[in-house]
């Protein structure tokens, strides 16, 4: 198990997440659909996992715009595909500590939208 915090340094320990102008659980489109550059921010992931991480959820901001529902499919995505029990926090104002399994944790940015996934449990 690893402890990962919300700090802008450059640590393994975690990284600073998003700070947006708006608030609310709907993430509008051009937050997403003009910029679907992926940017790993911090990971302790496999690389093949680190991708599965990515694609998921770009095809679960295709599918959605609220950030509930985002994270909910990507961690009932995960839980099928890597065993139970992933969590996974979706937004563009949030600060998180959370303590994760060894090479079980990403936090990255799908345009302005920031998506922290982690295995705990």
């Amino acid at each position: 198990m690893r402890a990962s915090s919300a700090s802008e340094k450059h640590s393994s320990a975690g990284w600073g997440l998003g700070r947006g102008q708006w608030t609310g659980g709907m993430i509008p489109r051009n937050a997403i659909m003009s910029d679907k550059k992926a940017v790993i921010k911090n990971a302790d992931m496999s690389d093949e996992m680190q991708q599965d991480a990515v694609d998921c959820a770009m095809q679960a901001m295709e599918k959605y715009n609220i950030e509930k529902d985002i994270a909910a499919y990507v961690k009932k995505e995960f839980d099928k595909k890597y065993n139970p029990t992933w969590h996974c926090i979706v937004g563009r104002n949030f600060g998180s500590y959370v303590t994760h399994e060894t090479k079980h944790f990403i936090y990255f940015y799908l345009g302005q939208v920031a998506i922290l996934l982690f295995k705990s449990g």
